[in-house]
């Protein structure tokens, strides 16, 4: 809480000597950071809303039947899928991993999830092809998603999962 507060406080303090350095350039870049947030908005909501549906629909039981710490490496493998399939921001991917976590999914199965969620990109598969090639995108993609393996498995090790 404190923490909050007191990068709150330092936001709006490094606001106010913007302001007072060059106010065209700080209506400028809050006009900017208005539509940014504005762009941002209607996937943020969408995909709050639709998690959150989804942790009211099902239970806990079957949130750690799937993807608990009890489900092992079949709960990872299929928490890593989804998550490599799924195009989520990092900013709306965090919340809804502490959300999972909140509704009972493991911290090995979040991690793999996680990782794979920002490292895997088939959606964006057709467009990575485009610029860097078929062999470079397969070895990519690949590679980070045995590496999400890996992430899971330390924080498996870490947070006493395995």
């Amino acid at each position: 809480m404190m923490q909050t507060i007191i990068f709150y406080a330092l936001a709006i303090g490094l606001l106010t000597l913007s302001f007072f350095k060059d106010k065209q350039k700080t209506k400028k870049s809050l006009k900017k950071a208005v539509k940014a947030l504005e762009n941002m908005m209607p996937q943020f909501l969408g995909i709050i809303i639709l998690v959150g549906v989804m942790l009211a629909v099902i239970d806990p039981d079957m949130i750690s039947k799937l993807i608990g710490s009890s489900s092992g490496w079949y709960g990872t493998i299929v928490a890593a899928l989804v998550g490599g399939v799924t195009l989520i921001p990092g900013f709306i991917a965090f919340p809804t991993a502490a959300l999972l976590l909140q509704g009972g999914a493991g911290y090995m199965q979040v991690g793999a999830f996680v990782s794979s969620l920002m490292m895997v990109g088939v959606v964006t598969v057709p467009l990575e092809t485009k610029y860097f090639g078929k062999k470079v995108t397969m070895a990519r993609n690949i590679l980070a998603f045995l590496y999400a393996f890996v992430v899971a498995l330390i924080i498996g090790k870490v947070m006493g999962e395995l």
